[in-house]
């Protein structure tokens, strides 16, 4: 392996499968993650944890906090600060019930994986601590779908910030993959105040690292990435702040970004379009080099 590109080992079979269409594809979950930055010595830098090697998918894989949409987030009403619904239902592409779900799971997975909580008791303030015992068992019961995250916000009195978010990329992930998730991908600077912790039970490490100093180590192969994480890695690099880019968030393309395998020539071709750094050659009956 030459860099640090993530690649399960049954995929080239899955692959073969879809192009002899023996192999349905099944329909992707939809899904938030969130690139949490924060300013350190005149530099940004980005949070993020490392599955634990013990994980079937993507063991010891570098990524940011994520996970999936909790349906029970689509309907019920809850305090919102920042774009309309709407706006952001055209933002991601959604309808304006999808919307809140979608921005409140990026909201609920950086609270429950890095302990960090983009909400706050009015429209322009941010909660400043969320340790202590009581949140740390309200955190607990929305990481185990206990409770769901609109009814923790009203339970706490809270207003979702989303104006502390910036949306940035889409991926979805590939036909030929069993679980498939449909995933947003937001930027956000860590409230004042605040401090992350690993919080996951899925990690066993986190760092906070420049975007550069993170896709160097992963081309030379120190650090695994699938191919998401380290593109919005290469994304962020020329951005002087935080700030910058969250500011520049309004202005990417959301045109989702999908995965494609052709058979051509006796082998299979892997390609992501507009990321041909990842694109694959890879013989029939072999794993992908």
């Amino acid at each position: 392996m030459a860099n640090g590109q993530w690649y399960p080992p049954e995929w080239p079979e899955r692959i073969r499968a879809l192009a002899e269409g023996t192999l349905t594809p099944v329909v992707p979950k939809r899904a938030a993650t969130v690139i949490l930055l924060k300013d350190t010595d005149g530099t940004p830098v980005v949070h993020m944890l490392r599955r634990r090697a013990s994980m079937a998918f993507a063991g010891g894989a570098y990524a940011y906090p994520g996970g999936g949409v909790d349906p029970r987030d689509d309907e019920r009403h809850i305090r919102w600060a920042g774009p309309t619904r709407a706006w952001w239902a055209d933002r991601l592409g959604v309808d304006e019930a999808g919307a809140q779900a979608v921005v409140c799971a990026a909201v609920r997975e950086t609270y429950e994986e890095a302990g960090v909580l983009l909400a706050g008791p009015t429209a322009d303030s941010v909660v400043g601590d969320t340790t202590g015992e009581d949140w740390e068992a309200d955190r607990a019961a929305v990481a185990a779908r206990d409770l769901s995250f609109a009814e923790f916000l009203e339970r706490r009195g809270l207003v979702l910030r989303s104006d502390l978010l910036g949306v940035w990329t889409r991926w979805i992930t590939p036909e030929f993959e069993p679980r498939r998730y449909d995933t947003w991908f937001f930027v956000a600077a860590l409230p004042k105040g605040q401090r992350t912790r690993n919080a996951s039970t899925e990690a066993d490490r986190t760092v906070w690292i420049r975007p550069r100093d993170a896709a160097d180590a992963y081309d030379k192969g120190e650090l695994l990435m699938m191919p998401p994480t380290i593109a919005t890695l290469r994304q962020l690099v020329p951005y002087a702040s935080a700030a910058e880019a969250l500011a520049a968030a309004p202005g990417r393309d959301m045109t989702a970004v999908l995965a494609r395998a052709r058979l051509e020539d006796g082998e299979i071709v892997l390609s992501w379009p507009g990321h041909d750094e990842f694109t694959k050659h890879i013989p029939t009956g072999r794993t992908p080099a």
